[in-house]
C-alpha cells in the first residue's frame, strides 16, 4: 500500500470522529476542521506504528484533544465570539440539546463528548486529556448536573 493510500484510508476512517470531538470541545465548525487537518498532518509527519485500529483511534483522538486544548488557551480566542446563532441538528429536540451542550464550559463538553459520543471510559479519557481519573469523574458528574439543570429549565 502506498503512503498516500494509507493516509486516505485513515482520513476516511476517522475524519468524522475527530471532527465531532473537536466541534464538541471548540464549538466552532471552522476551528474543528482546522484541528482535524492538523491532526492528520501530524499523523503523516510522525507515521507512528500502532498495534491496532483501536490504538490508532486513541492516538488520533489524543492529538485532536491536545490541539483543541492548545487552541482554547490561545489569547486571541478570548477576544472572539461565535458567529453561529445556532448549530445544525437533525430535529428540533436535538437542536435544543446541542445548544444547551454548547453553552457548557469546554472541559464539560469534552468529557461529555468523549464519554457519551465516543464511548471512552474515564480512565481512557484521563489518558487522552492528561487529567487524573478522579478529575474526569468529577468533571463528568458536574457536567451531567449542569446539563440536567439546564435541560430542566428548557422543558418545564
Amino acid at each position: 500500500m502506498t503512503e498516500s493510500n494509507w493516509l486516505e484510508e485513515q482520513i476516511r476512517a476517522y475524519e468524522n470522529t475527530l471532527y465531532r470531538a473537536a466541534l464538541a470541545m471548540l464549538g466552532d465548525p471552522q476551528e474543528a476542521e482546522d484541528v482535524v487537518q492538523d491532526t492528520f498532518l501530524r499523523l503523516w509527519e510522525k507515521a507512528p506504528v500502532l498495534e491496532s485500529p483501536a490504538h490508532e483511534r486513541a492516538w488520533l483522538l489524543k492529538v485532536t484533544v491536545n490541539s483543541c486544548k492548545s487552541r482554547l488557551r490561545a489569547p486571541w480566542r478570548r477576544r472572539t465570539v461565535p458567529l453561529l446563532d445556532s448549530y445544525p441538528a437533525a430535529n428540533p429536540e436535538e437542536q435544543v440539546l446541542l445548544e444547551v451542550i454548547q453553552s457548557l464550559p469546554p472541559k464539560d463538553r469534552t468529557v461529555l463528548h468523549l464519554y457519551y459520543y465516543e464511548g471512552y471510559q474515564t480512565a481512557e479519557i484521563a489518558a487522552m486529556t492528561g487529567w487524573r481519573e478522579g478529575t474526569v469523574r468529577s468533571r463528568l458528574a458536574r457536567a451531567r448536573d449542569r446539563l440536567r439543570q439546564l435541560l430542566k429549565g428548557e422543558w418545564e
